[in-house]
């Protein structure tokens, strides 16, 4: 053995990634109960479903919320893994939050301002530093 390690050598920008992988997660998490929400209980929402952007049901929303949800989460663990198809679906998830997130701003604003901030710290970590994540020992 020379001493080398079979890893990829880290760099300090591995807790950049970490902390974007679990915000993808969080993410995820607070899309499935939004989802959940939505579909089970369409009167919790403040606003009706005319006074948002787009008017739709609270039920397609819920299922849009669920599904980009599930996705995040799978993602999320995919990045732990330095999967590149993690780091993608990743990015395009947080992506479409982020457009969903202002389209649903007159239901919840601060809510709203807090998922397009989650959304700028994933789309980040993962396209500045994703590949970092890939051979390393965690």
């Amino acid at each position: 053995m020379s001493g080398q390690s079979e890893y990829a050598t880290e760099t300090p920008w591995m807790g950049v990634l970490v902390f974007g992988g679990l915000m993808l997660f969080l993410l995820g998490a607070f899309h499935v109960i939004q989802g959940i929400v939505a579909l089970f209980n369409d009167t919790f929402y403040i606003a009706r479903k005319g006074d948002l952007v787009v008017a739709g049901d609270y039920k397609a929303w819920g299922w849009l919320h669920l599904v980009f949800g599930v996705v995040a989460l799978a993602a999320s663990v995919g990045i732990f893994v330095g999967a590149l198809w993690a780091r993608v679906a990743g990015v395009a998830v947080a992506v479409v939050s982020a457009l969903s997130s202002m389209l649903f701003m007159p239901a919840y604003p601060v809510w709203g301002v807090i998922m397009i901030t989650f959304d700028v710290v994933v789309i980040y970590a993962l396209v500045a530093h994703g590949s970092e994540m890939r051979g390393a020992k965690l």
